[in-house]
């Protein structure tokens, strides 16, 4: 009998840092599963700057994703929510699942809480990651509040690499929304290490993407 071959899983991330998070992750969760890993921060940096998503920037993350296809993926992940709308055009031009890396994370808020809290420091972010909450609630026909807050001071810090303040300002925002609601997202993996701290301080669960979609992952490949 012919040996299965293990799915090989590719990621498009918008910068280096979570490039090299995910990298980690997988080391560590699935290390005798095939994976690689296509950076291009052009397009987070062109979407901040246009403050919108715009056709080039839906262009080019078509472009990686048909790339991360060719390059023989079985599976494709998208690490960057603030890109996440152009994802839902992008399936239509490969024949291999894509995936948003916030929407196990989604898929769990929903199915946990009548109140959902969604913190972001990136308005690019908070408006995607708000409205797929509520798309994830909708498809299951659950009435979900969700309550949102964004610290634009703590992006303007991490972009100046001050991460002293920047975890300052989220973790005081988060225990506060937190506090107001019966679970918290962190909309970006940026704040995914202060997860523990905001949910120990607010006593609320607080949930962050990275984790989540790795076993999520690492369920799709144990049922293929």
């Amino acid at each position: 009998m012919e040996k299965k071959t293990a799915p090989k899983i590719g990621f498009v991330h918008t910068g280096v840092p979570i490039g090299m998070l995910l990298k980690k992750m997988m080391s560590e969760s699935m290390p005798d599963i095939p994976s690689f890993h296509i950076v291009d921060d052009s397009l987070i940096q062109d979407l901040l700057q246009a403050g919108e998503f715009t056709p080039s920037i839906l262009k080019r993350l078509c472009a990686q994703i048909s790339m991360a296809k060719e390059a023989g993926a079985d599976i494709i992940m998208v690490t960057c929510s603030s890109i996440a709308p152009g994802v839902d055009f992008a399936r239509k031009l490969v024949d291999v699942p894509v995936m948003k890396i916030d929407e196990p994370m989604a898929e769990k808020a929903v199915a946990a809480a009548d109140t959902v809290g969604v913190l972001a420091t990136a308005k690019t972010t908070l408006v995607p990651s708000v409205q797929l909450i509520k798309q994830v609630a909708d498809k299951k026909g659950k009435p979900v509040k969700v309550e949102s807050k964004l610290i634009s001071e703590a992006f303007d810090f991490f972009l100046q690499g001050d991460m002293e303040n920047h975890d300052r300002l989220v973790k005081e925002a988060g225990v506060e929304l937190a506090q107001q609601t019966d679970v918290l997202v962190l909309a970006q993996a940026s704040m995914s290490h202060l997860a523990t701290e905001i949910e120990k301080a607010s006593g609320t669960p607080t949930l962050t993407s990275p984790q989540i979609a790795v076993n999520a992952l690492k369920k799709m490949v144990s049922e293929s």
